[in-house]
């Protein structure tokens, strides 16, 4: 690959960013994470603004970069953190809505290049709707450059005044280390099995927050057609929220085929014990769950929403959101088709293949820093 430059737009040091997560949800964290890896690898001063926990979660100091603590949004000292690790950066590169807004504040007008990668879509409903849309325009039109993760994100940011949106590569971290684990992990898929209760019975996974969107509702109701099947499937969510209570009570009301696990850092080894891999959510941008999935090659069955076909292509059975019917028919008729679950895996192969690599993505990354911090001849 052709190293693209890392001079400030002065030539006199190595181009210094500063990358800004919010609480960070998984998917930014990790993205992040492989960014400063990337990017450090490659002559650039990386400072990650994030709280102190996501630097314990995903060592963003030990990919080279320096890590600044900031706090959560609803801490009112934030800003101001934000904007001393600011002070001297030759580019600021914002995550999600939340850490874009406030990166926005810290900048204050300042001709500091914004990056904003938004990497899904803000979650709200009635009056916090209107200002989630009140802060998507203001993030938009202060952003040189806003990358989305999915064609629609894109869409939506161009929507909301976006001078310049692009489509993002974004990679999933770590799918090399996956591949070499494979084998390994498909050795323990009996003794996982065997801990999750689904021995002599097919195995069904979901991940992510037990939270309203994820359409876990929609999956319990779903599950109680599975009951007549012989021998029953075995429905395994891990995720913690605010849902749980309400889940579980439902679960066991019902009697539903359907554990709640927790939150879990081993999804690549249960992924590797299931026979299908579920996403029954109401929007997904990039679903890592279903990443996984693909690189696993395990049948997976997701709602057709947001970026989903455009992630997964043919190699998964798509159904529309809220429908537990369908939900339900696709999952029995790939269970009583190992033909088709073979297709599938063969597909998902080629899928993955298309995906961005993580090198990839650092490229893309890289040109547009060029592009916004070089200087421009003079005409």
């Amino acid at each position: 690959m052709t190293p693209v430059s890392s001079h400030s737009p002065h030539g006199q040091s190595s181009l210094r960013t500063v990358q800004v997560l919010g609480g960070g949800n998984a998917g930014s964290s990790a993205h992040v994470r492989s960014l400063a890896s990337g990017l450090v690898a490659r002559g650039v001063r990386v400072t990650v603004c994030a709280p102190v926990e996501a630097d314990h979660l995903y060592d963003f100091t030990g990919a080279g970069a320096e890590h600044v603590h900031v706090p959560r949004s609803s801490d009112p000292g934030s800003v101001a953190a934000l904007r001393a690790a600011c002070a001297d950066a030759d580019l600021v590169h914002a995550h999600g809505l939340h850490a874009s807004f406030r990166a926005v504040l810290a900048l204050g007008g300042r001709r500091t290049p914004l990056v904003v990668t938004w990497h899904d879509r803000a979650y709200a409903e009635g009056a916090r709707a209107h200002l989630v849309r009140l802060l998507e325009r203001r993030v938009v039109k202060a952003a040189s450059v806003v990358l989305g993760t999915t064609s629609a994100l894109v869409d939506r940011a161009r929507r909301t005044g976006a001078r310049d949106a692009r489509l993002a590569a974004v990679a999933l971290p770590g799918t090399g280390r996956r591949a070499a684990e494979r084998d390994e992990t498909d050795r323990m898929r009996p003794k996982i099995r065997a801990e999750l209760g689904s021995t002599g019975r097919p195995l069904l996974i979901a991940v992510g927050s037990l939270e309203p969107h994820r359409g876990y509702d929609v999956l319990l109701d779903a599950s109680r057609a599975w009951l007549r099947l012989d021998p029953v499937p075995l429905v395994v969510i891990a995720g913690e929220g605010a849902l749980r209570a309400d889940l579980q009570r439902r679960i066991e009301d019902e009697g539903l085929p359907v554990r709640l696990i927790g939150r879990r850092d081993d999804v690549s080894e249960l992924l590797a014990a299931a026979d299908i891999a579920l996403v029954p959510s109401s929007w997904e941008s990039r679903s890592v769950l279903a990443q996984e999935a693909l690189h696993a090659r395990v049948p997976l069955v997701a709602t057709d929403v947001g970026g989903m076909a455009e992630l997964v292509g043919d190699a998964a059975e798509l159904v529309p959101y809220g429908n537990a019917k369908a939900l339900a028919d696709a999952v029995v008729r790939l269970l009583g088709d190992p033909e088709r679950q073979e297709l599938l895996k063969e597909r998902s192969g080629r899928q993955a293949a298309t995906w961005p690599t993580e090198d990839e993505t650092v490229a893309q990354v890289l040109s547009v820093y060029d592009e916004l911090t070089q200087p421009r001849p003079m005409i």
